[in-house]
């Protein structure tokens, strides 16, 4: 599938998705959040991509939603806030609800919904020179994107309303002391640094990755109890595949596993 929008390329066992409006700092157009669902969808589908990754073409990651055309809809903006929220909510939902790992490689600027985005990823790997911009309140708008849903899960209530309210921006360096990022790269190297990290998730067990990351988000509306028991249930099916086989074996033996996923 073609798309205006973005590009799409999938090798050596990664998927990357970047945005392409790098005249509008890649801002999420209707257009693009549609294509954004599409490519997600593509991804998830694609057993040839084992880990997605998502970044943005020229000096932004992304810019959030796109005022210009906020403005061309002042006159019905509920609908078109509702259509915009509606394709960008089930991407959201489809990037944690994929058993593939996903890295946001931000690049730049991460402000608004691109901000949120960067949130739902399982990684997020930023440039030195990025930033984490809220946005919302400076044109009236709540969150979306599901950013009241992550950001607090991540730094707390208090600290999730002192950047939206107050502080209204993290360097990339302070938003991995908030927890936020996972690694700040030098400009020049975070494509180096992402396709790594990329590679060395796919030699583990996807099965591994996938039950991981449900157990993950199940643990947030789980008691201690009520966890482990999934924990018991989700080893218990790992004990049943060639992946947990295979890699019991190649331990003992002291080989590198070859995970197959089955």
């Amino acid at each position: 599938m073609s798309y205006k929008t973005l590009l799409l390329n999938i090798d050596s066992g990664v998927g990357t998705l970047t945005f392409n409006r790098p005249e509008s700092y890649n801002a999420l157009s209707l257009e693009l959040a549609g294509e954004l669902l599409d490519a997600i969808l593509e991804c998830d589908e694609n057993s040839s991509a084992k880990v997605l990754v998502i970044t943005g073409a020229g000096k932004a990651f992304c810019a959030g939603g796109d005022v210009k055309e906020f403005q061309q809809n002042l006159d019905n903006a509920s609908l078109y806030l509702k259509k915009l929220t509606s394709q960008l909510h089930k991407t959201i939902t489809k990037i944690c609800r994929t058993p593939k790992p996903v890295i946001a490689a931000v690049n730049g600027v991460a402000a608004g919904g691109g901000f949120s985005l960067s949130l739902a990823c399982d990684l997020t790997v930023a440039s030195e020179s990025a930033k984490f911009i809220p946005a919302y309140s400076e044109i009236a708008a709540s969150p979306d994107l599901g950013m009241t849903y992550f950001l607090p899960r991540l730094v707390g209530n208090k600290k999730a309303f002192e950047l939206v309210f107050v502080k209204k921006q993290l360097t990339a360096s302070e938003a991995k002391e908030w927890g936020i990022v996972n690694r700040v790269e030098a400009d020049g190297k975070l494509a180096e640094c992402v396709s790594k990290l990329a590679e060395n998730l796919i030699k583990a067990s996807g099965l591994a990755l996938g039950s991981t990351k449900k157990l993950f988000q199940m643990s947030l509306s789980q008691t201690l109890e009520s966890q482990m028991e999934n924990e018991t249930e989700f080893i218990a099916r790992a004990g049943a595949t060639q992946d947990f086989k295979e890699g019991v074996t190649a331990f003992i033996q002291r080989q590198s596993p070859e995970f197959k996923g089955l």
